[in-house]
C-alpha cells in the first residue's frame, strides 16, 4: 500500500509576516491588499481574523466590514518564495520523491521507508517539529494511502495537526464529514450537492458512481471515487514551467499610457530576471491588458531569442500602443514569456556591446539576489 504525506503550511504567508515582524503575533493580520486600495482580496488571514469569519479569497472590502480593526498588508512575496524554497530543502533531505503543489503545499511518497524512519505519524511529528525549529513555520500534516486522503487529513486538525488514516479506515474516516472537505468541491458544487441532496460524504456513497456521471459528468465520476476514500497513489513528476508572467492591478483604475509603459517596463525587469536566474532565454512576448468595463484583450508576438530587458520591453510597449485602442481607463497591465529555450554564453575573443550588456545583467542580477529586486532600478527610457 502506498504511503502519501501532504505537508501544508498553516496560514503561510501571515506565518512568514510574523517572522519578519514579531509584533503581529497574536493579532487579525490579513495579507492581499490594503481597504484603502479598493480593491483585491485577501491571500491569507491569520486564525485570529478567521474568528471574524474572514477567508481567503474574500473581497477586501468585506473583509474589511467584518474586522475593521484587523492588520491589513500587501505582503513579501520574495520572502515566501524564499521560505518555501527553505521549507521543500528540509523536505528533500528525508523524502524519496516530492511533488510541490502550490507555495505551501508538498505532497511526499513515503512508500516503503518505514524501516527507515519507523513510525509515520512519530516521523511526521519529527518533520513537523523540524521546520518550526529551524525556520518558525508552523504545519499540519496528513498522512493516506492517497494524495487525496492525505491533503483531506492535512486539513482536518489545523493549526500544527497530524492526522493519520489506516489503509483500508479512509471511508470510515471520510463519511462523517461535509461534503464540502473532498478537494475541488467550492462553493457552486457544494451548493449544487446540497440542492441534491447531499450534505455528508456518507450521503455520496448511499447512491452508484453511475448517477453521479449522469448529473454531473466526468467530474461527478471523479468526485464518487473520492467520497469513497479512492485517489491518485503516485506523484506527479516536476513540469517545466511554460511561461513566466507578471501583471499589476490598479489600484484606481488609469488613463495614463505613460504610467502604463512605466509599469510594463517594471514588470518587464521582473520577468526577464526570472529568466535569466532559470538560465533561460524566450522567443514569445505577449501583454495582457484588461480594461475598467473588464474587457481583458491580448497580444502576442514571436522574437528571435533573448533574455534582454530592453530587447522585450520594446517589443512588449509596441504590442501594448497596438492594443490599447479604446478611450476607457485601464484596470490591469501584464506580460509573459513563453517558449523558451537553456542559454549558454559564449566566449570570444573580443567583445562586443552584446556580451557587455549579458554582463552588466548578470552582475545586476546578483545584487538584486543578495539585497532585494528595487535595488536597482532601470530608467524608461
Amino acid at each position: 500500500m502506498r504511503t502519501i504525506l501532504h505537508l501544508d503550511l498553516d496560514a503561510f504567508f501571515v506565518s512568514v509576516e510574523r517572522i519578519l515582524d514579531a509584533s503581529l503575533k497574536g493579532k487579525p493580520v490579513i495579507v492581499g491588499a490594503k481597504p484603502e486600495d479598493g480593491r483585491g482580496v485577501v491571500a491569507a488571514c491569520s486564525y485570529e481574523a478567521r474568528e471574524y469569519g474572514l477567508h481567503s479569497a474574500m473581497p477586501v472590502k468585506q473583509a474589511y466590514h467584518l474586522c475593521p480593526d484587523g492588520i491589513y498588508l500587501h505582503g513579501h512575496h520574495e520572502e515566501y518564495s524564499r521560505f518555501s524554497k527553505a521549507v521543500k530543502h528540509i523536505l528533500e533531505k528525508y523524502a524519496p520523491q516530492i511533488e510541490q503543489a502550490s507555495i505551501d503545499e508538498f505532497y511526499m511518497d513515503f512508500t516503503g521507508t518505514q524501516h527507515i524512519y519507523g513510525s509515520m505519524f512519530a516521523f511526521a511529528k519529527k518533520l513537523q517539529r523540524e521546520i518550526e525549529e529551524k525556520l518558525s513555520l508552523p504545519c499540519s500534516i496528513g498522512i493516506g494511502s492517497n494524495k487525496t486522503i492525505a491533503k483531506i487529513c492535512s486539513d482536518y486538525a489545523k493549526p500544527e495537526g497530524i492526522t493519520y488514516v489506516l489503509s483500508g479506515m479512509e471511508k470510515e474516516f471520510l463519511v462523517p464529514l461535509p461534503v464540502e472537505v473532498i478537494p475541488g468541491v467550492g462553493k457552486v458544487m457544494k451548493k449544487a450537492l446540497h440542492e441534491k441532496g447531499f450534505y455528508k460524504i456518507k450521503d455520496i456513497t448511499k447512491v452508484p458512481g453511475n448517477y453521479f456521471g449522469m448529473a454531473f459528468g466526468k467530474y461527478g465520476i471523479s468526485l464518487w471515487h473520492k467520497a469513497n476514500g479512492e485517489g491518485q497513489e503516485y506523484l506527479n513528476p516536476p513540469q517545466k514551467r511554460k511561461s513566466i508572467s507578471k501583471e499589476k492591478t490598479y489600484g484606481k483604475d488609469v488613463v495614463s499610457k505613460e504610467e502604463i509603459e512605466t509599469t510594463l517596463f517594471n514588470l518587464t525587469g521582473k520577468v526577464c530576471q526570472m529568466l535569466r536566474d532559470k538560465n533561460r532565454q524566450a522567443s514569445t512576448v505577449g501583454i495582457k491588458l484588461r480594461y475598467s468595463d473588464f474587457v481583458t484583450v491580448t497580444r502576442a508576438k514571436t522574437i528571435k531569442f533573448t533574455n534582454d530587458d530592453k530587447v522585450i520591453f520594446d517589443t512588449a510597449v509596441r504590442l501594448f500602443r497596438k492594443a490599447y485602442t479604446r478611450r476607457i481607463s485601464i484596470r490591469l497591465i501584464g506580460i509573459y514569456l513563453t517558449k523558451f529555450n537553456e542559454f549558454y554564453e559564449q566566449q570570444v575573443l573580443f567583445e562586443d556591446i552584446e556580451i557587455k550588456r549579458k554582463k552588466l545583467f548578470k552582475a545586476i542580477d546578483q545584487i538584486r539576489r543578495k539585497y532585494n529586486y528595487s535595488i536597482i532600478k532601470f530608467g524608461v527610457k
